[in-house]
């Protein structure tokens, strides 16, 4: 029988001992979440950082932690706030802070085997006529497959009455309800508990320190802050922010995310691998796409894992794809564009592709955002007697010029018996210049 008061601890490389009580254990025994143990964090990353072979699983449990914390600081510190402005009192905070926790311990049950890698071989939704990303998966096994053990544990049942829609619905923005949105940033924002646990996740397991920064000064800073009726948000009301002295730190945190992209998520090896693995997948999957997220089909999604796919590929499934999957005979990058192309790196990338001819065999643009800017920059408030109120770009030049030039690198890559070849033609145009 489970025992609602019992508490259990996980042992992280990062965040040391992780608190869950019986409830979550419940929810994280089940068949939906225990297929994270065999969905790679860095899909086929290792190839590059042999150490970065941590899965969803461990990932889960570190962003319900910082989300539980970050959720506390905020309580803590903002208190009179939140009860003037948006009417919580200590039974709605208790009943919130256990859907921020359980939409953080859930938000990656929808990952594809090999995480990102596998996204492009998801369907395309009728309804916006773009693929289905992993959220749109992990809101319908909250919705379909969790369901049950969400709503009728007795820890639930006798205290909160959570639905697992609320969960689903904080996780895929469907929430309309104002103390619920308030969250949101937890889950999804330019400090939410993801990144600010897969950064120093990732970093640890890759060997590398681009991911460090100061977390603990974050916690020690965040808070609720009311906006002034004329701000430079275009919104108003209550939004989650950090006093002035956590400035440098959110910077660090920018920071820190531009520089794991750009030397351990975009590296030009682990580009190819994500191209030979969706390949790969695309020659395996019955029409070369994953099933759609509805409820008759969750199963037959849920079936598929890294385990899967790794077993198949040993099987020789995959086509060439596969076959340079288990040879680790990959595409090799002989050009690639600067990290912000302006005019002049775009025609020579089109020279390029004409000059390579049929040995192009693949072509990759890795792109990110490192700091978006409007109602996404993160509120700063001053600590003096005045309570200004604005945006880190304000205050931080780096953070305002990332916003400016967003990360596009493009790549060309041929095949390996190629590479020698290809590479000398791009150096006599290189030289032509």
């Amino acid at each position: 029988m489970p025992d609602p008061h019992r508490t259990y601890e996980l042992r992280c490389p990062v965040h040391g001992f992780i608190p869950f009580n019986d409830w979550e254990r419940e929810i994280i025994n089940q068949p939906a979440f225990q297929r994270l143990r065999r969905i790679r964090q860095l899909a086929w990353t290792d190839q590059v950082y042999p150490g970065a072979m941590h899965t969803r699983f461990e990932h889960s449990f570190g962003v319900m932690h910082i989300a539980t914390q970050l959720f506390d600081a905020i309580v803590r510190r903002s208190m009179p706030v939140l009860e003037s402005e948006l009417a919580f009192n200590k039974t709605s905070l208790d009943r919130n802070k256990v859907i921020v926790r359980l939409t953080a311990l859930l938000h990656d049950t929808g990952h594809s085997p090999f995480s990102h890698a596998g996204e492009d071989v998801f369907p395309v939704d009728p309804k916006t006529q773009q693929h289905f990303n992993h959220e749109s998966y992990s809101a319908a096994i909250i919705r379909h497959e969790l369901r049950d053990v969400i709503e009728n544990h007795p820890a639930n049942t006798r205290e909160f009455n959570i639905k697992a829609e609320e969960v689903a619905a904080l996780l895929d923005k469907s929430a309309t309800d104002r103390q619920r949105l308030f969250w949101r940033p937890l889950i999804d924002g330019q400090m939410d508990a993801d990144r600010m646990d897969y950064l120093l996740r990732d970093s640890l397991h890759a060997g590398v320190d681009y991911g460090r920064y100061d977390w603990r000064r974050l916690l020690n800073t965040i808070q609720a802050i009311k906006l002034p009726a004329e701000n430079e948000f275009a919104e108003s009301g209550v939004r989650i922010g950090i006093t002035e002295g956590g400035i440098h730190a959110a910077e660090a945190l920018v920071l820190a995310r531009y520089y794991m992209f750009t030397q351990v998520y975009f590296h030009k090896t682990r580009v190819a691998y994500d191209h030979h693995i969706r390949q790969a997948l695309k020659a395996m999957l019955p029409d070369s796409c994953f099933p759609p997220p509805e409820e008759n089909r969750l199963k037959e999604y849920l079936a598929w894992d890294d385990w899967r796919v790794l077993g198949r590929l040993a099987d020789g499934a995959g086509g060439e794809h596969g076959q340079r999957l288990a040879k680790r005979n990959h595409f090799r990058e002989v050009f690639h564009t600067a990290e912000s192309p302006k005019k002049r790196d775009t025609d020579n990338l089109a020279k390029m592709r004409t000059a390579l001819g049929t040995m192009l065999v693949a072509e990759e643009s890795s792109t990110t955002n490192a700091y978006k800017l409007a109602t996404s920059d993160v509120i700063v408030v001053t600590e003096d007697k005045l309570h200004h109120v604005r945006p880190l770009s304000n205050y931080s030049p780096v953070v305002k010029n990332l916003n400016k030039f967003p990360i596009k690198i493009v790549r060309l890559y041929t095949r390996s018996e190629d590479a020698t070849a290809a590479r000398a033609i791009v150096a006599s145009k290189t030289r032509k210049k």
